[in-house]
């Protein structure tokens, strides 16, 4: 389904793909090498359509939201190099994580590379309307990653803690980039704010379905093994449902594979189990509708068009996704 979303913008798309493999040029080898691996993998690539089809949907005259949607990219990429690094994770997209196949040195300072240039590109851009939402969205998104880090070793995690980790670390980049696409094409402020409002909700969905899919997922659509949130001791709405959901028992076995430092095949299973039976999964599901539908009251402001039609597909796209 993403390449019907991309079907009406498929020429900007393609541009966007060029224009960041020019700008992961350095003369430095091992930069080169890791950024052409990273852009190699694909990925569904939702953060910078969204920049394409907010801007077109809003009516853009110019092609800045080329740039835009690669300085999407580049942030969004960057904070996976530092993800599978603090997570110790091995498999992203099918295949070995860049701190598996190099290191984690590389992996990280690969990584500052890539945010630094996204702000080269933003200074070309030239819209300090767009910097100021750039550089507060990447400080948020800092602070999501602390958030989450400081919730592993929470003893009574809560659906309102994980909900502040959602919006920080994911949703908040969906919101920029529908935000700063409207902005590009001059659009209205009150449209440029419900598109915002629009990509917060939207990432916010698509991060719940995401969770969803480390407890029923299959590992080979997925690109990464099930359970692997679990492992890393991270506690995901289905499972925060779980533990308030299960018996005495089971909740002192959840509690213990969470804090374990490296959990058995056995234990990530039970636990599955637990998750599953539970109901955790259609509570999150429907938490994760519920965000879709207030997705969607956002395009009002938009004129009828086949991006808006795309934007509306894509939340869709967010909700029914296997991986």
């Amino acid at each position: 389904m993403s390449e019907q979303l991309r079907s009406v913008v498929s020429a900007d798309f393609n541009a966007v793909n060029q224009f960041v493999i020019d700008q992961l040029y350095s003369e430095v080898e091992l930069v080169e090498s890791i950024g052409h691996y990273i852009v190699d993998a694909g990925g569904k690539r939702l953060r910078p359509l969204l920049v394409l089809l907010t801007a077109k949907a809003c009516g853009i005259e110019t092609d800045q939201h080329i740039p835009m949607a690669a300085v999407i990219e580049f942030i969004h990429t960057a904070t996976l190099l530092h993800d599978d690094v603090v997570d110790m994770s091995t498999l992203r997209r099918g295949r070995p994580t860049v701190n598996a196949a190099w290191n984690n040195p590389s992996s990280v300072l690969v990584g500052d590379f890539i945010y630094s240039r996204a702000f080269q590109v933003l200074v070309s851009i030239g819209n300090l309307s767009i910097m100021e939402i750039m550089a507060n969205t990447t400080n948020k998104i800092a602070e999501g990653e602390v958030l989450q880090l400081l919730a592993k070793s929470n003893p009574q995690p809560n659906e309102r803690d994980y909900m502040r980790v959602i919006e920080n670390k994911t949703a908040i980049l969906f919101k920029a980039a529908a935000e700063c696409g409207a902005i590009l094409a001059n659009a209205e402020a009150a449209t440029a704010a419900a598109l915002g409002r629009f990509g917060m909700h939207v990432g916010t969905a698509f991060q719940l379905v995401d969770d969803v899919l480390d407890y029923q997922g299959e590992a080979v659509a997925m690109g990464k093994n099930l359970g692997d949130d679990l492992a890393e001791g991270k506690s995901t709405l289905p499972l925060l449902f779980a533990m308030t959901h299960c018996s005495a028992d089971e909740k002192v076995l959840t509690q213990a594979c969470l804090t374990a430092e490296s959990p058995d095949a056995e234990q990530l299973q039970q636990v599955i189990e637990i998750v599953l039976k539970s109901g955790g999964i259609a509570y999150t599901l429907d938490k994760a509708e519920q965000q879709a539908t207030q997705a969607k009251a956002c395009l009002s402001l938009l004129p009828d068009s086949l991006y808006r039609e795309k934007l509306d597909q894509l939340v869709d796209f967010a909700l029914q996704r296997s991986n």
